[in-house]
């Protein structure tokens, strides 16, 4: 059995509501697109019917229309002639076409007027269909993002558990390992410019004190000496 039962209760249904009360919406709306389709394919084929029922009627009616003005023409001729007996029954087979014409003209009117209903029909399902491939498109990308958001989220728990976060930090350790034994390759020794300053400066000290030590020793002997 189908979601709709009759042409009526798609148009009435309130497909939000619906999409909303089921436990599988996008299942849902595809079932409820197909039987809007297969319900638009009926109305379009019963129209169709209709509207070449017109064609025929219309067809009928020239033809009944046309033998009436036979036999309007048969009874004015039959009048000129005297013939009155003869103008009669064509007027009698006159009146029949008449009565046919007029009928036939009701049959065409009550087709017309089916055909328009189809189309009214035809319209209001069309722009349901419509409503409803746009609700299933909306389904489907809210799907699409759903199932990305959880991907994401399921990174991000695996990514928060005690292992990664146990890989991490061992990672960290064994960075600043590395740091530090880069650090105590160079501990205590000075880099070669500062090395390169500082022998500067000794050596100026050293060649003070070797000044310093001459001018002492050249006073000491100058006291010995005799003059």
């Amino acid at each position: 059995m189908g979601i709709f039962t009759r042409f009526r209760d798609i148009i009435s249904s309130n497909i939000n509501a619906m999409l909303d009360k089921a436990e599988d919406p996008e299942k849902l709306i595809r079932l409820m697109i197909r039987e809007m389709e297969d319900t638009l394919v009926e109305i379009k084929a019963s129209c169709a019917g209709v509207m070449a029922n017109c064609k025929k009627v219309e067809r009928q009616m020239e033809h009944v229309q046309s033998r009436g003005k036979y036999w309007e023409q048969k009874a004015a001729l039959a009048v000129n002639k005297g013939r009155d007996d003869l103008a009669r029954e064509a007027l009698v087979e006159k009146r029949r076409f008449t009565d046919r014409a007029e009928a036939l003209e009701q049959e065409l009117q009550e087709h017309n007027a089916l055909v328009e209903q189809y189309q009214g029909d035809i319209r209001q399902l069309e722009d349901k269909l419509g409503a409803a491939r746009e609700k299933q498109r909306i389904l489907v990308q809210r799907h699409i993002h759903a199932n990305r958001k959880k991907r994401a989220q399921e990174e991000i728990r695996r990514m928060d558990s005690s292992e990664a976060i146990l890989k991490f930090e061992e990672l960290e350790n064994r960075i600043e390992r590395m740091e530090a034994e880069a650090d105590l390759v160079n501990f205590g020794r000075k880099p070669a410019l500062e090395e390169d300053l500082d022998s500067l400066v000794v050596d100026e000290e050293i060649e003070k004190e070797l000044q310093t030590l001459k001018s002492s020793l050249a006073k000491e002997d100058k006291k010995a000496s005799p003059e």
